[in-house]
Formats: structure tokens, sequence, C-alpha cells
């Protein structure tokens, strides 16, 4: 049997293999997801006690201390050589487990990820709203990253993001790019996009609309001459509207459809699938 090693060697070694994910859980073996299937990296089982070391090691005082009081966390993992990665950390059956998704250093560009030239104008709106949908692993904040990639690559101005966490990380071109991250950079979403308002944005682009109140600022920033980019966890186009609309209180919801039908300029919603050769995966949107 062999001995557990580094969580270090556990990432390097999904990077090496070409996967998307890495999962640490009690008495299961640390797995890569690698194009669509977990592939084991050992062959033995952790204890809670080894997932438990592994998982605080990648953590700041701030960060335990976050996880001990709210029982999960979300954050940025940035190792020198090796990669950056979104982690969740939880508790499930009183252990310590946790996800890590491997976010490329490379920021592609739309046509590298196989979207329609019609993905391409979107690019060019000066306001209104975007959302960009698919369920969890479907390749969103990619697409949103190679958006964003695009707008500050051809036009001049103020691109204010809204993360948790941060993922890609953008260097300035013909836009400025001031990006914020939930949690270390502000306290959430709704004070952020309400902040983003006074900041002289011309795009403002938040992670993942996840709440009624960040809804609400969010068409009221797209109403008041702003783009704004946004993903949601939706499985196609027409749940999206119906997933927006639904947050808000029934007497609320006839202003929620107005101000839609005023404001959102598209709806972009994908999913990786299978290649047939079973070598990777492809985008399908629509």
């Amino acid at each position: 049997m062999s001995q557990v090693r580094e969580i270090t060697d556990y990432l390097r070694q999904t990077v090496e293999l070409g996967g998307s994910d890495l999962h640490l859980s009690a008495w299961a073996p640390p797995a890569a997801r690698v194009g669509g299937n977990l592939v084991p990296l050992d062959d033995f089982l952790m204890d809670p006690e080894t997932t438990r070391r592994l998982i605080l090691d990648t953590l700041s005082e701030a960060q335990r201390a976050a996880l001990e009081a709210n029982l999960e966390l979300d954050y940025a993992l940035h190792l020198d050589g090796v990669g950056r990665f979104r982690g969740n950390v939880h508790i499930a059956r009183g252990a310590h487990e946790a996800a890590f998704r491997h976010i490329p250093q490379h920021i592609p560009e739309l046509g590298e990820l196989g979207h329609h030239a019609v993905v391409h104008d979107v690019c060019t709106l000066r306001r209104g709203l975007v959302l960009v949908t698919g369920i969890t692993g479907s390749g969103k904040s990619t697409t949103l990253a190679a958006m964003v990639r695009r707008i500050s690559e051809n036009r001049s101005g103020v691109i204010v993001t809204i993360e948790d966490p941060i993922e890609f990380v953008f260097s300035h071109a013909s836009c400025l790019i001031k990006q914020r991250e939930v949690g270390s950079d502000t306290r959430g979403f709704p004070i952020a996009l309400r902040q983003a308002l006074r900041q002289d944005p011309d795009v403002i682009v938040v992670s993942e609309l996840r709440d009624l109140e960040t809804i609400r600022i969010a068409l009221t920033a797209a109403e008041t001459g702003h783009l704004v980019l946004a993903t949601l966890h939706t499985v196609d186009a027409p749940q999206s509207i119906d997933r927006l609309v639904d947050v808000f209180p029934p007497d609320q919801q006839s202003q929620v459809i107005t101000q839609l039908a005023g404001t959102i300029e598209a709806v972009i919603s994908q999913r990786l699938i299978q290649r047939a050769d079973g070598q990777g995966r492809i985008l399908a949107s629509e």
C-alpha cells in the first residue's frame, strides 16, 4: 500500500493527467476527474484525520476561522509550479472533505472554446444583462472569462468583477479591470454590486447570481446603462428566465418581468459533452 502524499502532489498529478477536479473524501482514495470520469490517484482509503490535515494545509488562519464558523468554505488556491485552483471545503459525516477545480492560467479566446460568432457580437454590447448558464462543471466560468478578455482587448473602459472566489486573473489591456473577491475584498455580492455602481464601471461581471438582492441590483445596473455579465445554474435558456422571476415574491414578479424585457440581451446556455472517442469533452451551446 502506498503512503499518503502531500496535497501539492495530488494537485500536480491532477493537472498532469489533464483533470478538471481533485476530490478528497474520507474513506475513499484521492481521485481526479479526467474527461468526466473519476480516476483514483492512490490505492488507499484516506481517514478523516488525513483529509483534515491535507485540506487545512492549504488554508490561511483567516480561512480556517471562516471554515470553523461556517462549516464550509470557497476559496482560491495558487501553487507555484502547479497552477491555480478553486477550492470548496465542506464537512460530510463529520469529516473534512474538499473539491479543487483546476483553473488554467491561460484565458482562452471564445473561438478556442468553440463558441458561435454571435457570442463575439454579444461582447460588443454597451448595456443590458447577459447570462451564461449551465449545470455545474459546464464551463460557465471559462466562457465568462473569455468574454471579459475579448471586451478588454477591443474597447476602452472599466470592468469591475465580483467573484467568489477569483478564478482567472486578468491583465489590464484596453480596459482597466478591477477584480474583487467576496470574503477578502468585500462582504458579499449585494454590497459589492452597490459599490460597483459608484466606481465608474462600463462592464460589471458577477460570478454567480445567487440571491434576490444580487439579482435586483444586477437588473438595476443593466437598466442604468451598464453591461452586466453573470452566470446562473440552470439547464437551458427558458429555465434561466423562470429562475430569475421565481426568486421574487409573487407581488413583485410582474415588475421583474418588465425589467427583464427591457434589459436582457442574451442567454448563453451551455454544457460539455463527452467526445465520441472518449478523449475529453466538447462544448455544446445555444
